[in-house]
């Protein structure tokens, strides 16, 4: 309840009467008459609009709108990030899709607007933050992609296997030896050596499976874009437009769980959905 009466008291227009309801009491001559009246009329402002249900609801979406301004621009600063490390094909993909959606934004301005020349403005049918947040989606999905595929260079299954048969092959050739301290000894140095290696097969496995999830997914996620930025140009429906991108955003939700699930390997962590505005920007 304070942060709501805290919310109404800073409001300018309230500390503009309330200071000059103070400063007219102070002027007036009658300060002891006039001061307690300004108090009681503010207290009972403050009361009433505090409790207001309609100004709560107000003042939590300022505090979200701040929030996600905060996220948006540690979103642009990790874009930047990412933008550098891609390899150029990566970039060059990401820049023609952010190409395409953009040219057909142009057009579906154009087809509402004729005469606008200011596309941001004038473009209500095709939701660009929606847009920027599959698109921001997407530019991870191509750094998870370099990754993992990096990860995947430097390592070896087949060498990873090897190093298991000949821990095998060592460990059953001590089987043959006389039981001692020293025996013992070098058996558990070789099955520990032997969990490591299974381990790294483990893990390279798992990641060759999440390389090719995401190879797959970056597919379906370049095209569902595509559509969804085709859909503006034919249909001028903001809210249907809008009800298929959160469809594609939520049928992401495996993708983003398997990006953070990656994140020792992208070194990238899961940022929420508020997307730098990448439309906007390319625009500019």
């Amino acid at each position: 309840m304070l942060k709501y009466i805290k919310a109404a008291f800073i409001y300018h227009w309230n500390l503009l009467a309330f200071l000059g309801g103070m400063g007219f009491a102070a002027l007036s001559g009658y300060a002891d008459v006039a001061a307690p009246l300004v108090l009681a009329a503010e207290t009972a402002y403050l009361g009433f609009l505090g409790a207001h249900p309609k100004f709560q609801q107000y003042v939590e979406g300022q505090e979200a709108k701040a929030a996600r301004q905060v996220a948006s621009e540690k979103s642009a600063g990790a874009l930047q990030t990412i933008l550098k490390r891609l390899p150029e094909r990566s970039r060059r993909r990401y820049a023609e899709l952010l190409d395409r959606c953009r040219r057909l934004r142009q057009i579906a301005a154009d087809l509402k607007h004729p005469d606008s020349v200011q596309l941001g403005q004038s473009l209500d049918s095709l939701q660009s933050e929606g847009l920027d947040r599959l698109l921001w989606m997407f530019l991870r999905l191509l750094f998870t992609e370099f990754s993992l595929g990096r990860f995947l260079q430097q390592a070896s299954s087949a060498e990873i296997e090897q190093d298991v048969q000949q821990l095998e092959a060592q460990l059953k050739s001590l089987d043959k030896q006389p039981a001692s301290p020293h025996a013992a000894k070098l058996r558990r140095t070789l099955e520990d050596s032997l969990a490591t290696c299974r381990a790294r097969l483990e893990n390279y496995e798992r990641a060759r499976s999440n390389f090719e999830f995401v190879v797959l997914e970056l597919g379906r996620l370049e095209n569902k874009i595509e559509s969804l930025a085709e859909l503006a140009v034919n249909r001028q429906e903001p809210e249907y437009i809008s009800s298929q991108i959160d469809q594609v955003a939520h049928s992401m939700q495996d993708t983003e769980k398997t990006m953070n699930d990656l994140k020792y390997v992208t070194g990238v962590e899961l940022l929420d959905d508020a997307a730098p505005p990448i439309l906007q920007a390319a625009e500019g």
